[in-house]
């Protein structure tokens, strides 16, 4: 009969302490990144299996995993359907079923739940992104684990990974101001999401603490993602703004080309900034300076956690908070100079 894999053998595989094994392998703190993902894969390559795969049924779980969000979220492909592939993965790696379903308008209203999460199917639950707080306050009355994946509100008493969206559209906005740029636009729709509103108020941070003041002619907080309307509000603006900090890489993107269609030159007469680093930056011309999210980090810590979660229902709940960093690229140069 071939041997069975411990937490031990994988130490001396590694040459380090059987804790540190424990502590990568339940999702735990206490070990870098580097570490964690050096156990993980020996612990793969050894055939070693996860506890919560041995003791699922032993312990009276469905073995499931459930993934919602609204489908607008869904439609958002290069944002988080990169969160997406990397929860399925960690999911899968650890054993479990991931069943996911979207929820629409009129599920939303009614708040009607997936019958998985109805039926209680699923050991944990990830909501991306926000649906509405009185929906995911349902969601956690089932007393299923649940974490929200880059959303979070003070009526929502949950776990939750995010991203530093504050200080996030701060290095972006500082950037623009060491380009000596002073008359910076705001693009984005507050109202649609907690995150939209942390990178206003980061904007806001930026202008605050280097002394310059606010245009409100500037600031856009209700943009929609419509050609027509971003082009609508460049045309209507007496004085053109030398830079534009956009809160997604799409409305980074349509500003571009409303700029374009109305002959401003970027960036020789108007920087873009925005934030994501998927692929309309990157495909934008020029490629757009953005602020970067580890999206396969995203996804595999709201696993880690709610692995975590289920194991330990009664400890406080957390926030985790990912960093993001600045990539400068083509769309960003020095103010022009006003004549």
């Amino acid at each position: 009969m071939k041997k069975k894999v411990t937490m031990q053998d994988i130490a001396d595989r590694l040459n380090i302490s059987k804790n540190s094994v424990s502590q990568a392998l339940r999702g735990k703190e206490g070990v870098s990144e580097e570490t964690r993902e050096r156990i993980k894969r020996v612990a793969e390559e050894m055939g070693y299996q996860y506890p919560g795969a041995r003791k699922k049924k032993k312990q009276g779980r469905t073995g499931n995993i459930g993934l919602i969000a609204s489908d607008l979220t869904f439609s958002l492909k290069n944002f988080f359907g990169e969160i997406y592939l990397s929860i399925e993965k960690e999911v899968v790696k650890r054993g479990m079923n991931l069943h996911i379903q979207s929820v629409n308008q009129e599920q939303k209203e009614q708040l009607i739940l997936p019958s998985f999460i109805e039926n209680k199917m699923v050991d944990g639950i990830l909501i991306l992104s926000h649906i509405s707080t009185e929906y995911i306050n349902k969601v956690i009355s089932t007393g299923i684990p649940t974490i929200l994946v880059d959303h979070h509100h003070p009526n929502i008493h949950a776990d939750a990974v995010l991203t530093n969206n504050r200080f996030g559209a701060y290095l972006a906005v500082q950037h623009l101001i060491e380009l000596n740029h002073r008359d910076i636009a705001f693009v984005g729709n507050v109202e649609y999401s907690p995150s939209y509103e942390e990178r206003y108020e980061g904007y806001l941070l930026a202008l605050r603490e280097y002394g310059i003041e606010p245009n409100e002619e500037f600031i856009f907080k209700n943009a929609e993602e419509k050609e027509e309307l971003i082009l609508q509000y460049i045309k209507q603006l007496e004085r053109q703004p030398t830079a534009w900090f956009c809160v997604n890489d799409a409305l980074g993107f349509l500003v571009n080309s409303c700029l374009r269609q109305q002959g401003i030159q970027v960036p020789d007469q108007a920087s873009i900034c925005s934030y994501g680093n998927g692929q309309l930056s990157k495909i934008s011309t020029p490629k757009t300076t953005t602020v970067d999210i580890d999206l396969e980090l995203y996804g595999r810590r709201a696993v880690e956690l709610l692995f975590w979660r289920m194991e330990n229902k009664n400890e406080p709940f957390q926030e985790i908070l990912l960093s993001s960093k600045l990539i400068k690229r083509e769309s960003t140069a020095f103010a022009p100079k006003r004549s």
